[in-house]
């Protein structure tokens, strides 16, 4: 029975069983996404269906609000006057949304060249006003009629308006659960096990004319306290959900998804960085990413595709991703290296370079692509006929760096071959390297 009722309210086992997406062989799921009374998740005004379930709740709102209305100019209960303000601020806080959603719409401009997305912020900011003076006038009059009672008509009327709210709020639950069931939205789930609970407010309506019947007409300005300070607590939650997004904030759980997503791209070495914030509904992320800086442009490219749509898989209503590479770290500060030789062969691709290691200069070959069991030497021809060897090895064990273990003689301006071999076959892939302009090697070393 217990279970049954947690499960009710959404805290059982299937409360928020919104479902998942498999990746790959791995199940997703985008966690929960907090209810906030007036802030409609991204995740449901990024969808049709999410839309017009919005509109038909925002309808059966208005309708019960509307007959409570009715009853409270001829009950004169504050209680169900505070029930029926709760009401009518859940369902006129979707008018500026939509007029929003409207301007959200209209391409950009030259003057406003990422849209007006932001509009959706000030909306917020309206819908947080509008909560905030229906509490401090079912507030008002909560307290005027603790000190000023006056006494309650048509107790039958009242409740039946107290039960009008409450089935209200459960069409409304149901219809969102189930709605968001269908689309697989976690915020739409959440939004109607939100206004399940905020059924509760219009049965204490109920109990509020139950005591009134009973003898202690003061139980109907208390019920209204109650409920004006469970409307105080949403203009909070509202307020701090509107102000996170304008300061461009984030779920928490969001940067730990963008995480989770470049896992399951190869070729992403480390997430060097991870940025989101919101534009109105759609979000927009930067991610720099550190990848092996021997990758041609096109494996680069392709990594940074995969990540693209990994997280368009991950992260719902995301509008712009953006992917950069982290730039690869200077080591000891070599500021007069020749440019790199990109190497493009049959055996091995990559980029080869001189670089300062704390051992001291160092030939270095940085492989993106390579044949099993690559040899690799660079033969450097000097004045005289005569040619410098430099074998490359494996750094560390790790055979997409192969390095030189002495440095290359002075001066750094010379034609060379790389030399690759793996089992029978081989390749030499000629290049030259040449001082930086404006270099003088005798100064730089004097």
């Amino acid at each position: 029975m217990w279970k049954r009722v947690l499960d009710w309210f959404g805290f059982g086992a299937h409360g928020h069983d919104h479902g998942g997406h498999d990746h790959g062989g791995h199940q997703d799921h985008h966690g929960p996404h907090g209810h906030t009374h007036g802030v409609i998740d991204a995740t449901i005004a990024t969808t049709d269906r999410g839309i017009w379930a919005i509109k038909w709740s925002f309808a059966i709102l208005a309708v019960t609000a509307a007959l409570q209305i009715v009853v409270v100019m001829v009950s004169g209960s504050v209680a169900l006057l505070a029930d029926t303000i709760h009401n009518v601020a859940d369902a006129t806080t979707a008018i500026p949304l939509w007029i929003a959603f409207a301007l959200a719409r209209r391409k950009p401009t030259r003057t406003f060249t990422y849209g007006l997305g932001r509009v959706e912020d000030l909306a917020g900011i309206i819908i947080v006003l509008i909560i905030l003076a229906s509490a401090l006038v079912a507030g008002y009059e909560a307290v005027s009629r603790l000190f000023n009672p006056q006494p309650v008509r048509f107790l039958g009327w009242l409740a039946a308006a107290g039960v009008i709210g409450f089935l209200g709020n459960e069409a409304v639950a149901v219809f969102r659960i189930r709605v968001g069931r269908q689309i697989n939205s976690a915020a739409l789930i959440a939004d109607g096990y939100h206004a399940r609970t905020d059924g509760l407010t219009s049965l204490a309506v109920v109990a509020g004319a139950i005591g009134v019947w009973l003898g202690y007409p003061l139980a109907d300005p208390i019920i209204g306290l109650i409920i004006t300070v469970a409307i105080f607590g949403i203009v909070w939650q509202s307020a701090r959900s509107v102000l996170t997004r304008m300061l461009d904030g984030v779920e928490p759980g969001l940067v730990d998804e963008i995480h989770h997503a470049a896992d399951h791209v190869a070729g992403i070495e480390k997430v060097v960085g991870a940025k989101a914030r919101w534009l109105g509904h759609k979000l927009h992320v930067d991610v720099e990413i550190a990848v092996n800086d021997g990758l041609l442009l096109a494996a680069a490219n392709n990594i940074a595709a995969s990540l693209k749509a990994e997280l368009l898989a991950h992260v719902p209503a995301l509008d712009v991703a953006t992917v950069r590479f982290a730039e690869p770290p200077v080591e000891g500060g070599h500021h007069h290296a020749p440019d790199p030789f990109l190497v493009s062969g049959r055996l091995a691709s990559g980029l080869l370079e001189i670089v300062d290691t704390p051992q001291g200069e160092r030939m270095r070959l940085r492989l993106s692509r390579h044949a099993e069991g690559l040899r690799a030497n660079v033969a450097i021809e000097r004045d005289g006929g005569a040619v410098e060897s430099l074998p490359l090895s494996p750094v560390g064990g790790d055979h997409h760096y192969l390095q030189s273990l002495i440095a290359p003689a002075e001066p750094h301006e010379f034609s060379a071959r790389l030399q690759l071999a793996a089992g029978a076959d081989s390749e030499d892939l000629p290049f030259a390297m040449a001082e930086p302009e404006g270099h003088d090697h005798e100064r730089a070393h004097g």
